[in-house]
């Protein structure tokens, strides 16, 4: 299993964390990042090369910065792809992997993982957002997924009777509707827009009262998923 990059690194720490986790599910990762900034150094040095007038001292300083900036940004952009790639990968099959997925969504949404549960470790995440509440399920079996999301629904649906709620199992079986953890965050996002930054507010008070009745969630000793917020600034090259 791989080390989560930890939260109390600086920048160049957590960069370091994330390309070794990367390396051990991308063994072709360096090879990747040298390749794209060699490319990025190509294109940024022929950008002020193919200007008319000659190259003088400014026009070569100016192709080489151009050289080193070009190099940079392709390799971060491969960089932050191939470590977000592994992530999932890092994640797969674990429990809690679609919570540490959707945790990427920004400002806006709330995201609130186990507010459903099976013994069988069947799991429903909650997410509030534009859309309305998207209600995420995984687990082992999709018919008890199913279960366990009409379950929720129900309850929800008692005290947001004029809300949008939405039901989404996280998986690998696309012939039965399930959303593969690369898709999650996309999928989530093109439920529309159909409640109000302010009216969040008051889905979340509605919600208090129901997840006052719940009980905790037994989380299983082991290795749990990342959450993927840790790693949000090594993947600005999406």
């Amino acid at each position: 299993m791989s080390t989560p990059v930890p939260q109390n690194l600086n920048r160049r720490q957590q960069l370091m964390q994330s390309y070794k986790m990367a390396k051990q599910h991308d063994p072709a990762l360096g090879l990747w990042i040298a390749g794209a900034a060699v490319l990025g150094a190509v294109i940024g040095f022929g950008l002020i090369a193919v200007v008319p007038g000659g190259m003088g001292v400014f026009s070569w300083i100016s192709a080489v910065i151009c050289a080193v900036l070009g190099a940079f940004l392709f390799g971060m952009i491969i960089f932050g792809r191939r470590v977000q790639k592994a992530a999932y990968k890092q994640m797969d099959g674990q429990i809690g992997a679609a919570a540490a997925t959707l945790g990427m969504l920004r400002r806006g949404w709330k995201i609130e993982p186990a507010v459903g549960f099976t013994k069988q470790q069947d799991v429903v995440h909650r997410v509030i957002g534009p859309p309305g509440v998207i209600l995420v399920g995984e687990g082992n079996s999709h018919n008890r997924v199913k279960g366990l999301l009409a379950t929720e629904h129900r309850k929800h649906s008692r005290v947001l009777s004029e809300t949008p709620i939405f039901e989404v199992v996280s998986g690998k079986d696309a012939d039965n509707g399930e959303v593969d953890l690369p898709d999650l965050i996309k999928h989530v996002r093109k439920l529309g827009r159909n409640i109000k930054p302010a009216e969040m507010t008051d889905v979340i008070n509605r919600l208090k009262a129901l997840d006052a009745q719940r009980g905790q969630l037994p989380i299983p000793k082991g290795p749990m998923p990342t959450s993927m917020k840790g790693q949000r600034g090594n993947l600005r090259g999406r």
